[in-house]
């Protein structure tokens, strides 16, 4: 028993699921109630569960047999409340989310709100921490791109998951010596396709980072060609770019994509490398396939690890913090660190120059 014994906390998972959410939630509540006797308010479907009055006291049998289990118990959503701060509630009588939020989180006599997700979750907790609310962060994402923690839970899941993908289309391009596209999650960061890649033997990574030239990738696939490879393997992030894109406003970009009628990079790309080479070329867009399934034993050790420290700063009242793996510790880091930024793939990165040099090309 800690002297924390009468502190009642409420915990949520927003923005996309994935593996590993479950571990962090099991390891916040068996922290908090095993160690310092709290209790725990499990709120549904993200932070829409605190504007809809939808919560439950957890109590041990809620969060046991979870650890290895993916998605998560209490469910999620994208709802955004600060975004729709302009009096629009369900087009019902106009109520303020934030303001809502406030008077159920006070309501419900909360010491705290611990909060699951990936840059927009923090965020949303960063500013209801300026609100006056206390606040918790745990770091979630495939995507590995929040800024103050060297790695997310979730994200060596969806590696595992899309590096036997890559895995498995090598021996279809073999056999039908093909160039084969695979498309990953990764909007703005790299990290998932660029790791991605180079543990299934990409032949070709292309990041949003670094936009590319389809003449450049040509040449390289000519190359490869002339040297008797008659298979390429190809791994893109979605919102990979090309150096002709890289220039053109957002509005010019999104219009451009528009008129290519294709229903991703995968598919675009596929055109283009055809057009320049003749090669026979297919995509493989993998979709949410990555965010699914059974978190791998890394990801449930660091989800874990960051839900007890979570804990722990409960305990200690220590608030507005994001807990964070930094090198071989657990810390953690002001939520204003992470709030409102993207941790992108710097271009001198050893992982870059890594790919490069077994003979890997960016595109560029």
């Amino acid at each position: 028993m800690g002297q924390s014994a009468t502190k009642t906390f409420g915990i949520l998972t927003a923005g996309g699921d994935c593996p590993g959410l479950n571990a962090a939630i099991r390891g916040v509540c068996r922290a908090a109630h095993d160690r310092y006797n709290m209790t725990a308010v499990g709120i549904a479907n993200g932070f829409r569960g605190l504007i809809d009055e939808d919560w439950r006291i957890l109590r041990p049998v809620d969060f046991m047999g979870i650890l290895t289990r993916g998605g998560t118990i209490l469910g999620t959503s994208r709802e955004k409340p600060f975004k729709a701060r302009s009096r629009e509630y369900n087009n019902d009588i106009g109520e303020d989310k934030v303001a809502t939020i406030k008077e159920n989180y006070r309501s419900l006599k909360l010491d705290c709100l611990v909060v699951l997700g990936g840059n927009g979750t923090n965020t949303t907790g960063y500013l209801l921490a300026r609100e006056g609310l206390n606040v918790l962060g745990l770091p979630k994402t495939i995507d590995n791109d929040i800024i103050g923690t060297d790695r997310t839970f979730g994200f060596h899941s969806a590696l595992s998951i899309a590096t036997e993908a890559i895995d498995r289309l090598h021996s279809t391009a073999q056999s039908h010596s093909r160039v084969m596209i695979i498309e990953l999650m990764g909007h703005k960061a790299g990290w998932l396709s660029l790791y991605a890649g180079v543990a299934g033997g990409g032949d070709i990574i292309l990041i949003p980072e670094i936009p590319y030239d389809i003449k450049v990738i040509a040449r390289h696939l000519e190359k490869r060609t002339a040297s008797g490879r008659s298979f390429s393997i190809v791994v893109v992030a979605e919102g990979a770019l090309s150096v002709e894109e890289a220039r053109m406003e957002k509005k010019e970009r999104k219009k451009y994509r528009e008129q290519t009628v294709s229903p991703s990079i995968a598919y675009r790309l596929a055109r283009e490398i055809e057009a320049e080479t003749g090669l026979e070329t297919r995509a493989t867009v993998l979709g949410y396939t990555q965010r699914g399934g059974i978190p791998s034993a890394s990801d449930r050790v660091l989800a874990t690890s960051l839900g007890t420290e979570a804990a722990n700063l409960l305990a200690r009242g220590e608030y507005g913090k994001m807990v964070a793996l930094q090198g071989d510790a657990i810390g953690a880091v002001d939520l204003s660190i992470p709030a409102g930024k993207v941790k992108t793939v710097p271009a001198d990165h050893y992982m870059v120059d890594t790919a490069m040099a077994v003979g890997t090309c960016m595109g560029v």
